[in-house]
């Protein structure tokens, strides 16, 4: 087999082995992103009503919505900014800081768990697939 079919077909079989917790550091990786993915989701959508309440009643800003506010924060946390502008109040700009500091820490804390679970993984015997 080649060698990138054969990269891809391991990385197939260990993406399902996590997904399964076939193992250990399979389940250890799987709890991990999980916790990461609802923190994430929750701190989304707590940043998004606090935005909405800081936001709306400022002149010249352009949250004017619980919609605008998930779409800002959203975009926030993926790190990829948005076509609204920054926060106009105190505690938007305040706000804001803290969810590029959460998304910062949320790209270390995933490259962290899949890091360790190769180093785990790494030190496992091979087992033998039927």
């Amino acid at each position: 087999m080649r060698y990138p079919a054969r990269v891809l077909k391991q990385a197939r079989t260990q993406v399902r082995d996590v997904l399964r917790a076939e193992g250990i550091h399979h389940a250890r990786l799987r709890d991990r992103v999980a916790a990461i993915i609802f923190a994430t989701i929750g701190i989304d959508l707590i940043s998004a009503g606090l935005a909405y309440m800081f936001e709306h009643d400022e002149r010249g800003t352009k949250i004017h919505s619980f919609g605008d506010a998930i779409f800002w924060t959203s975009t926030q946390l993926l790190t990829v900014s948005s076509q609204l502008p920054n926060p106009i109040s105190t505690g938007g700009r305040i706000l804001d800081v803290f969810m590029e500091a959460w998304a910062v820490s949320v790209v270390a804390s995933l490259a962290a768990a899949v890091g360790a679970f190769f180093v785990h993984v790494a030190g496992e015997p091979a087992r033998s697939r039927g």
